[in-house]
This record gives C-alpha cells, sequence and structure tokens, in this order.
C-alpha cells in the first residue's frame, strides 16, 4: 500500500513539473517570435544602404560586400536606410594586411554638415583591428568621445582575431549594453545612455597614401532584432559603464559595490579625524568636490578616507580637474605615519600636466598624470588624455599577488609589484625613502586627495580580489 501510494504521489508530481515545463516552453516561444531575423544584405546589391562622409567606393564581389581604402578622403560609411534599436548582429569580417582598420557603427547618427556637407558619422562603433594592438571587439565612440572600450581591458580577447581570414563578429545591443564577440570569444562589455537607436553602418577608414587600394569585405550579415533573451557573458570580464554613480546588475553580479553613492558621504572620513570634513570638501550634482583654496597639500578641508580597509582589489573612479589643478587617489594609507601634509601611500597622480609645475618635477615625468606618483612615469601616449573639464576615468588594479596596473581611460598606463625589489630600488631613489615598507602595508584606507586645487570625483567603485 504504501509502494503505490508513493507512486501515485510521484506520477502526480511529475504530472504538475510536465505541465509547468510547457507553459515555459510555450511562452519562451511566444516571445521569442516577437524577435524578427533579418538579412539587411541580399548579396547582390547595396539595396537598402547609402554612402555618407567619404569618397571611399564600395561593390560587390562573391556575395561580399567590399570596400576600397582610398587614399585623400575621409572616413567613408555604408550605411542602412533603416534605423534599430536592440538587435543582434552577426557578420564576417576581413581586411587585407595588418596596418589596417575598420569598424561597425551601432545605433549611430550623421551631422549633415560635417565633412565639408559630406556628412559625419557618429556614435559607438565595434573596431577592426588586425595591428599588432589587437584592439578587434574593442569600443570606440566614433566622431565624439573616442575609445571607450580600449582592449587593454580585456587581453585575453587580443588574440581572438586572425588576420588574412574572415572572422565572426557577434554585436548584442539591448537596452543601454552593448556586448561584443569575436570568433566566440567574449570581447567588450559597455554600458551607455547615449542613442537609443541609430543606423548601422560598415567603415572604410581614411589612409595614408601607402595603403591605397586595400579592401575590407563583410558578408553573410543577419540581425535579430527585439531579442528577448540575451547571450551570456562572463563575469571575470571589466564592464566600462558611463552612467554615473550606476552600478549595474551585472557589476553586481561580479562583486563590485559603490564606495560613493552621489549623495552623501556614507562610508568616508577626514584622514585626520572620525568625521567628514565640516570645510574643503562639497558633495553636490552626484560629485565628490575639492574645494579650491591655496593650491597647498591637504590645507584646506585636509584629504578624505574611506572608513574600510583593503588588500587586493580592483578600484574605478572619475575626476574631472580645473586648470591647473593637482590631486591624487592614494591607497594601503595606513594613517600611521601621523604628517602634517598629506597621508602616506602610493598615489595614481592626478594632474594638469600643462599647467601644473608638478609635471615637470620628479623624475623623467613620474610625477604627470596617472603615475605612480615619484615612482614609475605612465604611458606618455597622448591619446588616453582628455581635455581638462572632461571626466576622465581612472582605474587601479592591485592583485593577491602584489601586482599593481594602472589604467586611464581604459589605456594601460603602468604596471608593478609591490615588494619587488625593482620597487624597492625606486622607493629608495623617491621622496618616500625615510618611510619604512613604503606601500608594503597588507591593508589600508583608499583616500582623495586635498591639494587645495577644484577636482571632482565620482562612479567611485570597488571588487575586492581574493
Amino acid at each position: 500500500m504504501f509502494k503505490i501510494t508513493k507512486r501515485r504521489k510521484f506520477l502526480k508530481q511529475s504530472a504538475i513539473f510536465l505541465a509547468l515545463f510547457s507553459i515555459t516552453i510555450c511562452s519562451h516561444a511566444q516571445s521569442e517570435t516577437a524577435s524578427t531575423m533579418e538579412f539587411p544584405f541580399n548579396g547582390k546589391d547595396l539595396s537598402g544602404w547609402k554612402t555618407v562622409g567619404g569618397n571611399a567606393p564600395f561593390y560587390i564581389e562573391e556575395n561580399s560586400i567590399v570596400g576600397v581604402m582610398t587614399k585623400n578622403t575621409a572616413n567613408t560609411f555604408l550605411v542602412t536606410e533603416k534605423e534599430y534599436g536592440d538587435f543582434i548582429l552577426q557578420m564576417e569580417v576581413k581586411l587585407d594586411g595588418t596596418t589596417t582598420n575598420s569598424g561597425i557603427q551601432t545605433r549611430s547618427h550623421i551631422d549633415p554638415k560635417g565633412n565639408n556637407g559630406k556628412g559625419r558619422v557618429y556614435g559607438r562603433q565595434v573596431d577592426i583591428d588586425p595591428t599588432p594592438r589587437a584592439w578587434t571587439g574593442g569600443i570606440y565612440d566614433e566622431g565624439r568621445r573616442e575609445w571607450l572600450y580600449p582592449l587593454d581591458l580585456n587581453p585575453a580577447a587580443k588574440s581572438a582575431y586572425r588576420p588574412g581570414e574572415f572572422n565572426d563578429i557577434i554585436i548584442q545591443v539591448i537596452g543601454n549594453e552593448t556586448r561584443t564577440w569575436v570568433n566566440g570569444i567574449p570581447t567588450s562589455y559597455v554600458i551607455d545612455s547615449l542613442d537609443k537607436t541609430g543606423f548601422i553602418a560598415l567603415q572604410v577608414h581614411s589612409i595614408p597614401d601607402s595603403l591605397d587600394g586595400k579592401r575590407v569585405f563583410f558578408r553573410n550579415l543577419s540581425i535579430r532584432t527585439n531579442p528577448k533573451f540575451p547571450r551570456d557573458f562572463p563575469k571575470d570580464i571589466y564592464i566600462v559603464n558611463t552612467n554615473a554613480n550606476d552600478l549595474s546588475k551585472a557589476e553586481k553580479a561580479a562583486g563590485y559595490s559603490l564606495l560613493f553613492n552621489g549623495k552623501n558621504a556614507k562610508g568616508w572620513r577626514s584622514a585626520r579625524g572620525k568625521k567628514f570634513p565640516e570645510k574643503g570638501w562639497s558633495i553636490q550634482n552626484g560629485m565628490f568636490s575639492v574645494q579650491k583654496s591655496d593650491g597647498g597639500e591637504s590645507t584646506n578641508g585636509g584629504d578624505i578616507v574611506t572608513k574600510k580597509q583593503y588588500k587586493a582589489f580592483d578600484l574605478s573612479f572619475e575626476f574631472k580637474l580645473s586648470p591647473g589643478a593637482n590631486s591624487g587617489v592614494k591607497y594601503f594609507v595606513t594613517l600611521d605615519e601621523k604628517t602634517k601634509g598629506s597621508a602616506i601611500g602610493p598615489e595614481y597622480q592626478i594632474l594638469d600636466d600643462a599647467l601644473h609645475p608638478d609635471a615637470k618635477l620628479g623624475k623623467d615625468g613620474n610625477r604627470t598624470l596617472a603615475s605612480l606618483y615619484d615612482l614609475i612615469t605612465s604611458d606618455r601616449n597622448p591619446r588616453p588624455r582628455r581635455p581638462i573639464g572632461q571626466w576622465n576615468r581612472g582605474r587601479i588594479v592591485v592583485e593577491p599577488n602584489n601586482k599593481v596596473t594602472y589604467y586611464l581611460n581604459g589605456f594601460k598606463m603602468l604596471e608593478f609589484e609591490r615588494g619587488s625589489e625593482e620597487f624597492r630600488k625606486l622607493v629608495a631613489g623617491s621622496k618616500y625613502k625615510d618611510w619604512k615598507n613604503f606601500g608594503e602595508a597588507k591593508k589600508g584606507h583608499i583616500l582623495l586627495q586635498d591639494h587645495g586645487d577644484a577636482v571632482s570625483f565620482r562612479s567611485i567603485k570597488i571588487k575586492e580580489l581574493k
């Protein structure tokens, strides 16, 4: 009797499960039918497309759209006449040689007055880059903010592109999120609220004369519009989120948290005491701001530090400088030194290199923007540096093995190993030589510096690494 009753119970539970499973499948199918697969290139002609921006020609060859790089012309784009919102775009791309460049515009627009009336395209572009830099799949903001996601942020994806072959590119744009894959390898992830809709375009890049006649091939284009089920993306790939003081669902799932909520000083205090400074700092419009004083180090409100101390971490922050300003982000700050000026700790230098005299002090520029202050000079490539008055994105990654890497606007600027022989030699030749075991604390506070100049911070977020 017991066995019969148990079997009936099992059969009843199985029937309920199958009914629920059937409902789920039907619901999934109904949702998926709301999306539509389109093939914007018919393989025969360029119906539904138009050329803007430059004079480089496009033609059809063996079911491919071929763009020809042409000297003495601006960037040229083959633009869809239709605009798109949410979509998953897939295509294959091949370029002649390894010194050329191309790109795929998403949700983009055109300024008809640009390029002497030929039109200037602007919007997010997925880069196709077979050069040694190898940033294929990175995201560039054409005609506006430039690089949003250089592949320095995901070096494992640099090897995804195969020169001289057709490469499979997948671009997923859903809501305010753009994700890319190159030959099946997850490549970049940007969260950005600009451009809810726009056209898709294929780029022929402007070139030096030596590349005249080189070609780029696009084939097997398909677009699934209004996709309901986004492709999975690994949690360990860094996300660039341009929305101020925002922490996305994906960032939370990856272990990030906000150190500044954009509203108050929760989690922060003065480096000189237990409370937040009563003067010298303001919290307005989603920004922590150092108020202008005399340009002296920690002479007004003083430095502020996190109440919590950190060991290994991935720290991101945005900063905006006023002309001639100086500041910094420090870490492994123990506050044991009891200094009169700024507290002691390794520093990510924040500086107007052109106008502040500190840029010419130190050794070989090791007090310039994004340098390890007074120790290691940052990469001097000018492209990562955005103009004074604009927001810049800094990042400091301290790994459990003591490797430290600095980034500026996604570009890798330097790296070093805390406690290594090379690091200790640098310290011995610097202003920090008198501080025992400088930069080698097991844990410490994160600090925003008051150097008496007007500087603002926002979007401060951290992930603790283990």
